[in-house]
């Protein structure tokens, strides 16, 4: 198209000059007709090279747009495709990460499992043991003493002797202290003894797995039994609070009341004290007895005022939750 503008404008160039010389008004008319003729075939033959180069540029660059087209397409099919492989590998991590919490909670509840089944076992054990041992003894006991007057088995009244029936009041004396001296006297303890024979701080370490796990029942008898043990170790006040605990957690509220009382008042100084006097208000505000929880949830900040700042901020809000400023405590 260019060419044809470049060409035009030439022609219209040269016919205006023609004017202007002096050559061209001499020529003739027909001269004139014959020039712009000719003029006119170069430029339709132009027009026809022109257009034909032009065709092939349009299919060139036809061609061009239709493999862009092809390419772009294939492009946005291997995004999608990166986006699909990248969800599955998600979703595969995802599925790992689960069955990897899967076989830890499984190792967790197999190795629970043994140890419960290793204490039952040593437990049916030492039961079997100890109703054996009572038998013996009360077998010997039963041989050991002696038949005094009315004391034998029942018998017909025909069988019983005047010499069975006659006593000595000495002889009566002396055979019952020495009857009373031979009686066997032993205490059975209620429940079997649950902690190991070791430190005080492994007894302590050994309690608390329990709670680890979720077991609060031997929990609940290890604590108690720890605080009987060792009354006046550092770690009884902290054994007291968790035996609390293992009420409070079952929803037991007057049994934790109970013991969290026990706590604060055998062990007010220990690590626990502070949290152990918070609990035991809440759990009196829990079983009715308002004005004396609000009583020793407002006293922790009075009784214990270089407590832990998560404790103060629990009472404060266990304050404001049960109202205890309204009430004139």
């Amino acid at each position: 198209m260019l060419k044809i503008i470049k060409l035009t404008s030439f022609c219209f160039f040269l016919i205006l000059t023609l004017y202007q010389s002096k050559s061209f008004a001499e020529n003739t008319n027909e001269e004139i007709l014959t020039i712009l003729n000719t003029l006119q075939k170069d430029i339709n033959t132009l027009e026809k090279a022109v257009y034909a180069e032009n065709s092939s540029e349009i299919s060139n660059t036809s061609f061009d747009q239709n493999s862009e087209d092809v390419l772009t397409r294939h492009l946005l099919k291997l995004t999608e495709i990166e986006k699909q492989f990248q969800d599955l590998t998600n979703r595969f991590e995802e599925i790992n990460f689960k069955l990897d919490k899967l076989s830890n909670r499984l190792s967790k509840v197999q190795a629970d499992n043994q140890i419960r089944f290793q204490q039952l076992e040593n437990y049916s054990n030492t039961t079997d043991f100890n109703i054996n041992q009572n038998k013996d003894l009360v077998l010997k006991s039963n041989d050991q003493e002696k038949s005094l007057p009315g004391s034998s088995q029942p018998q017909d009244l025909g069988s019983i002797s005047y010499k069975d029936t006659e006593t000595k009041l000495t002889t009566q004396e002396t055979q019952s202290i020495e009857s009373t001296g031979t009686i066997i006297t032993e205490e059975f303890s209620s429940e079997e003894k649950l902690l190991p024979k070791e430190s005080p701080e492994k007894q302590y370490e050994f309690a608390t797995s329990f709670l680890k796990v979720g077991d609060y029942n031997t929990a609940e008898r290890a604590f108690k039994e720890f605080v009987d043990t060792n009354p006046d170790h550092k770690l009884a006040g902290n054994a007291q609070y968790w035996y609390a605990e293992t009420f409070r957690i079952r929803q037991l509220y007057t049994d934790a009341a109970s013991a969290y009382l026990e706590g604060y008042q055998k062990y007010p100084k220990s690590d626990k004290g502070p949290i152990n006097l918070l609990k035991l208000g809440v759990s009196l505000v829990q079983i009715g007895e308002k004005d004396q929880g609000c009583l020793m949830i407002t006293g922790v900040q009075k009784q214990y005022p270089k407590a832990k700042q998560s404790v103060l901020q629990k009472a404060k809000y266990e304050e404001k939750k049960f109202e205890c400023k309204n009430k004139k405590t």
